[in-house]
């Protein structure tokens, strides 16, 4: 019997397909780097959920990064809702989907916190809340953040992840990179350090505002960091442009981020700049 054909792979009249096969392997067994393709059994990735090959960090959700970034956390301005001003078609569905799948109200996270002697204001946006984007209470609660910052006289530490602004607010969606962007201002005229940590995906109006507007700005190993998306740029150049074009590495290498921090080593990183990066 000839098990394999002639292109010497396996004969497909020797195998008779397990209609149920799908059925019986569990979703979420392994995941694929996307950076560098490695195959990765997913019980084996620890707390951080990174890539042990490339050390790129696969997408986590804000109260999971909370878990292992500092040693206290008190969250504000949870009781804020997004309305639906626009009437736009399930956004209300929408948004209690994502409250419910991330114990958020919106998506950014936001607070004050501790790592050892060192006390900050804290945001933390959250890629499963409609992949991060940036509405009316995401604005109002990290302007906030920073308002309350300023008036406590302390730092201010923001992760993004956003795939930009928010289409079913509209144009009071793109309000909120002004509105933070003013409250920011004020925050580094009171002499006050703001550091951003930029994980993927960072794009759209956020990467427009708040995101590239830290004293310090970090990224995480291979995040996609960019205002446009590779599709609409070789749209508009009518030119293909570097696989690598908007990854953290080649931001560094030009001068728009200040370091690539691993995941492991932020919490010890962010220790050391509070406490003399200011």
């Amino acid at each position: 019997m000839n098990l394999y054909d002639q292109n010497n792979t396996l004969s497909a009249h020797h195998i008779k397909a397990d209609q149920q096969a799908d059925a019986k392997v569990p979703d979420g067994l392994w995941q694929k780097c996307p950076k560098c393709g490695t195959a990765i059994i997913t019980k084996h990735l620890d707390q951080y959920n990174t890539c042990p090959h490339c050390h790129f960090g696969f997408r986590i959700g804000a109260r999971q990064r909370l878990a292992w970034l500092v040693d206290d956390f008190t969250e504000t301005d949870q009781d804020l809702l997004s309305q639906d001003p626009l009437n736009f078609p399930d956004y209300q569905q929408k948004l209690a989907t994502c409250r419910q799948k991330t114990t958020l109200n919106d998506s950014v996270l936001t607070g004050t916190a501790q790592i050892g002697d060192q006390h900050f204001g804290l945001g933390i946006m959250d890629p499963y809340f409609i992949m991060g984007s940036l509405g009316t209470v995401t604005g109002e609660k990290i302007t906030r953040l920073f308002e309350r910052a300023t008036q406590d006289r302390l730092p201010v530490i923001l992760f993004t992840a956003s795939g930009g602004a928010r289409m079913q607010e509209g144009i009071l969606s793109l309000m909120q990179m002004a509105k933070i962007s003013t409250a920011i201002k004020e925050h580094s005229t009171a002499g006050l350090l703001y550091i951003t940590v930029l994980t993927d995906p960072t794009t759209g109006g956020v990467t427009a505002s708040f995101a590239m507007q830290g004293d310090i700005i970090l990224a995480e190993p291979h995040s996609l960091v960019g205002f446009a998306g590779r599709r609409v740029i070789e749209q508009i150049m009518h030119r293909r442009i570097p696989k690598d074009l908007q990854d953290a590495e080649t931001l560094l290498k030009n001068g728009f981020i200040d370091r690539i921090v691993e995941r492991q080593e932020e919490k010890s990183a962010l220790q050391w700049l509070l406490k003399y990066g200011g």
